[in-house]
């Protein structure tokens, strides 16, 4: 008891009580590149480009990427001139996987990944593969017999869910989603529209993927995606940082160490915002400066970083609830597989209550004309917590940034929303504007 209590003591005032905040990582090594541990993006990269013409054989939706799973990167000036951030607050960027084709979100990236890396396995045993031959074969009858005869699982708030289930029916794969019962029931109905099978457990999310990872171990050919455990999903997410680095010069956007760059990303278990960061790591070393962000119900990666990595601890230690309309965000426990990695490469992580994210969801829409749901919203209020708070302020004089603020670059990942009904839409909207009358 004492050891734990003595843990809680290095986390920051205010956690508990579910106030917004920034928290510094006290671990964090400008010097580290990641490039000594073990994952290399690299291989994920390779298995896209050489499953593209699969991709682009299955889904219409990626015949004008020729098979690649690509987001846009937009300038967002006018949302950065009404949030009313300091007058250094240099070029800010949305990058939009809320339009990935497909499944319209970051999810789709390690969900993508890690079906690929499955169906080339079983394709391979099967002897339907080699590793020189053309991945679109896997599209032909004789492939999707095999395939048909396995089964994915995953344990899903909704948009890993949606990615998993959509690129495993594509590719003729069985597909069952568990979710907790009270995950979005839009989410639930999509996933039962396009014939993927969704089974609702008691609990929270550690709990739906729980049980499904149980039942999933009792049967030889059922493949369970693991959010929490799975390094083919850490990899997909991971091979985003060689995009986003294209893009950025491709928009003329210099990074080096007169021009650093922030990438804000939401976390909820912690894969995908820790596979780009990791990524973006090993392609730019100290040049990029990575905060995640998390609802002030559920800072689960904030939580594990602050009290040490010596044992799991969740927000329901700290007295938390966990309960968040942010519900891909909505996770108690962080991953295991993430955490160590994200200790000495993360800068730091932010908090964010309801009320702000769903203003600055609305307030993105009106200025800019991009819609995203709430949760994705969540990394717009960053660049305001770096520059404008006296803990930002730490930050940047820590690392000499003060003076390269105008030529700094913002990148704010935008994590899902293209999916969402538009009846769902419109309600979030008139919480978004009542929300902006008082953040």
């Amino acid at each position: 008891m004492n050891d734990q209590a003595a843990s809680f003591s290095d986390l920051p005032a205010g956690v508990a009580d579910k106030h917004p905040l920034l928290w510094l990582n006290p671990h964090y090594d400008a010097r580290e590149d990641a490039r000594h541990m073990a994952y290399d993006q690299r291989q994920a990269e390779a298995r896209f480009a050489r499953c593209a013409g699969l991709l682009q054989a299955v889904f219409p939706e990626l015949q004008a990427t020729a098979g690649q799973l690509i987001s846009p990167l937009v300038p967002i000036p006018k949302l950065r001139d009404a949030l009313q951030v300091t007058r250094a607050a240099g070029h800010w960027m949305l990058k939009r996987d809320d339009a990935l084709p497909v499944a319209g979100s970051i999810k789709a990236r390690g969900g993508f990944h890690e079906v690929l890396s499955l169906v080339e396995r079983i394709g391979l045993e099967a002897g339907l593969l080699t590793e020189s031959t053309d991945r679109r074969v896997l599209a032909e009858p004789a492939a999707r017999a095999v395939l048909g005869r396995h089964t994915l699982a995953v344990g899903s708030t909704g948009n890993l869910g949606l990615g998993i289930g959509m690129i495993g029916a594509g590719l003729g794969l069985q597909a069952v989603v568990h979710m907790s019962a009270d995950a979005k029931e839009w989410k639930k109905q999509r996933l039962r529209d396009r014939g993927i099978q969704v089974v609702e457990h008691q609990g929270d999310y550690a709990a739906a993927v729980a049980a499904g990872r149980a039942i999933a171990d009792a049967d030889p050919m059922v493949h369970f995606v693991d959010d929490e455990h799975s390094e083919a999903l850490f990899l997909g997410y991971a091979a985003a940082a060689r995009e986003l680095v294209d893009q950025l010069q491709a928009a003329g956007r210099v990074v080096d160490a007169k021009h650093p760059l922030f990438v804000y990303l939401p976390c909820g278990v912690g894969g995908a915002p820790g596979g780009v960061l990791y990524g973006l790591k090993r392609l730019l070393g100290a040049h990029v400066h990575g905060f995640f962000v998390e609802p002030t119900a559920s800072p689960c990666m904030l939580v594990q970083l602050a009290c040490g990595l010596q044992r799991p601890v969740s927000v329901y230690d700290i007295g938390l609830d966990n309960r968040t309309e942010a519900d891909g965000l909505a996770v108690g426990l962080a991953s295991p597989l993430v955490a160590p990695l994200m200790q000495s490469l993360l800068s730091g992580i932010f908090t964010v209550d309801e009320t702000q994210f769903y203003a600055d969801a609305w307030r993105l829409e009106d200025t800019e004309g991009i819609y995203v749901e709430p949760s994705a919203a969540t990394g717009l209020h960053g660049p305001g917590q770096v520059l404008d708070t006296p803990q930002g302020q730490v930050y940047l004089q820590r690392h000499g940034l003060e003076l390269l603020l105008h030529d700094a670059t913002h990148v704010i990942w935008s994590t899902g929303g293209s999916l969402v009904p538009e009846s769902i839409r419109e309600g979030f909207r008139q919480r978004g504007r009542q929300a902006a009358g008082m953040a």
